[in-house]
């Protein structure tokens, strides 16, 4: 939109009339004056936002040598990769594993995570945090979420930590950084180390640092919706020698580095299997040249979006905390009021969105509540690790209500759709505001 564009745009919806000419509008668009597309009006959005994977003959080559090289496993590719991310993200030590599950299990195991400990995690983030604190039969407490950001509420940290407490494991959600300097100084008052899980903030910055190599520990993925996509994969940054070490002998079915490739069949603890293979650290590799090109596109689109929906009653961009001086917009969130819309529901709302060309969902559940939650730390084997006392307190102690009005409230979009041209960010918008002008008409639908 063009300043005068979108003072049309900001006086319409204050006081209510119609806009005629948008001047900056593609003739191709409809414009938010129209009818929705499910009242019988043509939609926003005809043509689809960009796909993902981006590849091109960077991978096809890359792909092609792995193949042809004979060596499909954990090779000098992949050793490649892990320098390269190292150096990427400012951390001395990279170990490249199987998924970002993978990188959470063996950080949490390497770090001696076990029945009877405590990890702090927030309610708000993929079920695959958890899991990771699970499988490792150590109880996940739920600290409470900051609406405003949608991260982790940093300030409840510190009253969360016990006497069992093993990890602080804070989730850097959708691309922008939590609350790093009031989590650091909580755990490093009571001697707790803190693992970033940053699955889904590659690039995503700190007070200029990137995410992930704040913490003893931050952990990756590259699954294929990721910003950074090898099909499945992950890695975990560390500035701790030993550390990485004992995560890689994890990794590698508790074989070291000096036993790799040896008869030496001798172990040292439990171990799995999760390592990369070439074929995805080559896929790494060509994507890595795209990376931060696509970055600057997602960092000014979605910039330019959240000044546009700021505009819009009702629709509250995720705010970024003031030490998130890069937000890697793996998702782009937003908070619904249906009180601004007439009452329409958020699932009415996300109807009448995708009717006009804008996917979007509704985001996670309260992730304290989910069945496979309850019904785990339910089970025999957690009672008898912890006790039903202990279990019965946990419960109240990982209350979290405010996560609770977030999940009714959030709205996302996903990283494809800020890949696009600033005009992709006007239909957002204009979409939006169409609904809302005909939010009483669309609620009796």
């Amino acid at each position: 939109m063009t300043t005068c564009s979108r003072r049309r745009f900001i006086g319409a919806l204050a006081g209510g009339t119609a806009v005629g000419a948008m001047t900056s509008k593609p003739v191709d668009a409809v414009g938010w004056s129209g009818k929705p597309a499910l009242l019988g009006g043509t939609p926003v959005r005809v043509t689809p936002f960009p796909g993902w994977p981006v590849h091109d003959q960077v991978e096809s080559r890359a792909l092609e040598e792995v193949l042809s090289s004979g060596r499909w496993n954990r090779g000098p590719r992949v050793e490649r990769f892990e320098q390269d991310y190292a150096r990427l993200t400012g951390a001395p030590h990279c170990l490249a594993t199987a998924n970002g599950t993978a990188a959470l299990i063996t950080t949490l195991t390497a770090m001696g995570v076990g029945p009877g400990d405590e990890v702090i995690v927030p309610p708000y983030t993929f079920v695959a945090t958890v899991n990771a604190v699970l499988l490792r039969h150590a109880l996940p407490v739920f600290v409470d979420t900051d609406v405003d950001t949608f991260q982790i509420d940093a300030r409840k940290v510190a009253s969360a930590i016990t006497d069992r407490t093993r990890v602080v494991m804070p989730v850097h959600l959708g691309g922008a950084a939590a609350d790093l300097d009031t989590i650091l100084a909580a755990a490093e008052a009571r001697g707790v180390p803190v693992v970033e899980d940053a699955c889904q903030a590659h690039l995503a910055e700190w007070k200029g640092r990137k995410v992930g190599s704040l913490g003893r520990a931050g952990c990756f993925s590259f699954q294929a919706s990721k910003n950074l996509n090898s099909g499945e994969g992950g890695a975990i940054v560390t500035s701790d020698a030993a550390l990485h070490e004992a995560c890689y002998r994890f990794h590698n079915n508790s074989r070291g580095r000096a036993a790799a490739g040896s008869t030496d069949f001798s172990y040292r603890g439990v171990g799995a299997n999760m390592r990369l293979t070439e074929f995805q650290a080559a896929l790494l590799l060509a994507q890595m040249s795209r990376l931060e090109e696509q970055a600057r596109v997602r960092d000014a689109n979605g910039a330019y979006l959240s000044s546009l929906l700021r505009q819009i009653p009702g629709i509250t961009p995720a705010r970024m905390y003031e030490g998130c001086t890069r937000n890697a917009y793996h998702l782009y969130m937003f908070r619904y009021a249906p009180e601004a819309f007439s009452a329409l529901s958020r699932d009415q709302f996300l109807k009448a969105l995708r009717a006009e060309g804008i996917p979007a969902s509704s985001g996670y559940s309260p992730l304290n509540a989910e069945p496979t939650v309850v019904e785990t730390l339910a089970s025999p084997a957690y009672q008898r690790i912890y006790g039903k006392p202990a279990l019965a307190d946990l419960a109240e102690r990982t209350r979290c209500p405010e996560n609770e009005r977030l999940c009714r409230q959030a709205v996302w979009l996903t990283q494809t759709m800020l890949l696009g041209p600033r005009r992709d960010m006007d239909q957002v918008a204009d979409a939006i505001a169409r609904i809302q002008r005909f939010a009483s008409q669309l609620r009796t639908l």
